[in-house]
């Protein structure tokens, strides 16, 4: 179990979806979090003197799951941003972290921006915007043990402003179905099984090539009772044609949608045609049971009614 902790938030404008300032009692850092539109106030600081680390955020286009984020670093942080305002039109919003007491040198923010960029990576729940990727620096035994601690604390707080890109995804749901449990027909009259649409590409290089499926929306009703998918692959194949037991159920990236990871590598199946279904019936995520997934004929077969 983590340890508890508390922080503090201080609103200087009384809107909270403005600017924040964020420290922590026997912390030594401070964090700002900041609306893009807010940047022309936030610059202005005493703390955007500072030598610090900052992370910019945002979504480029309306379509995009995942967060794009960009990680850097700066003996003042203000110029640096400045000119990511100016030139970097995709972040929506960022944050900021000092010392004010300098507690931070050159070289622990160039420690920080390698780890925080390593993190994303491992991670996995972010689109990274920087071009290369850092070398870790050499830091003093000491020193090292010391940027550790504020790299957890920045790891903390993080979460709680809305930015989950550094957390490693920790499933909501696991059914353990396994290919002993595919081998009969089940007996479940409940919906047990997701069917998702794919288009041909994402289909061979997700669902068949890294057995799994993301950027799903799943009742949160459903989430503990799904234990199959389906994968109705779209024009020109137009059918069902795959099923796999679901291992494990993720969060995917910060709006509700989520990340299937299949127990075992999908099994092909006689498809099962859209046929006659009624128009729109496969353009997004459908419910059914096991035992109708195996039996059926069509699409009306096997797809609960919405």
């Amino acid at each position: 179990m983590a340890d508890p902790f508390t922080i503090r938030i201080f609103v200087p404008d009384g809107d909270p979806e403005g600017i924040r300032i964020i420290d922590r009692m026997n912390w030594t850092g401070t964090g700002i979090v900041f609306p893009r539109s807010n940047w022309p106030d936030v610059r202005d600081r005493a703390e955007m003197n500072g030598t610090g680390v900052y992370i910019l955020v945002g979504y480029p286009t309306d379509a995009d799951d995942l967060p794009t984020v960009y990680i850097g670093q700066a003996d003042g942080i203000r110029n640096r941003i400045e000119s990511h305002y100016n030139k970097k039109d995709f972040w929506h919003w960022g944050v900021v972290f000092v010392a004010p007491s300098g507690g931070l040198n050159r070289a622990h923010i160039t420690w920080l921006e390698y780890a925080l960029i390593k993190r994303a990576h491992e991670t996995g729940r972010c689109h990274l915007d920087n071009g290369n990727t850092p070398q870790e620096p050499g830091l003093a035994e000491a020193e090292k043990a010391d940027t550790q601690a504020f790299l957890k604390e920045i790891l903390q707080i993080l979460p709680l402003v809305g930015l989950r890109a550094f957390e490693f995804a920790k499933p909501v749901a696991m059914p353990q179905s396994n290919t002993a449990s595919t081998s009969k027909t089940t007996k479940h009259q409940k919906p047990d099984t997701i069917i998702v649409p794919a288009r041909q590409n994402g289909f061979h290089q997700v669902f068949l090539g890294q057995q799994m499926w993301y950027a799903v929306r799943i009742a949160g009703g459903m989430l503990d009772k799904i234990k199959y998918i389906a994968g109705y692959q779209t024009q020109p194949v137009s059918a069902i044609t795959h099923y796999a037991p679901v291992d494990r159920i993720e969060p995917y990236g910060d709006g509700g949608k989520y990340k299937v990871i299949f127990a075992e590598k999908p099994k092909e199946i006689e498809p099962i045609p859209y046929a006659d279904a009624p128009k729109g019936m496969m353009q997004g995520p459908r419910y059914t049971t096991f035992e109708k997934l195996l039996s059926a004929k069509t699409i009306k077969d096997v797809v609960q009614k919405q």
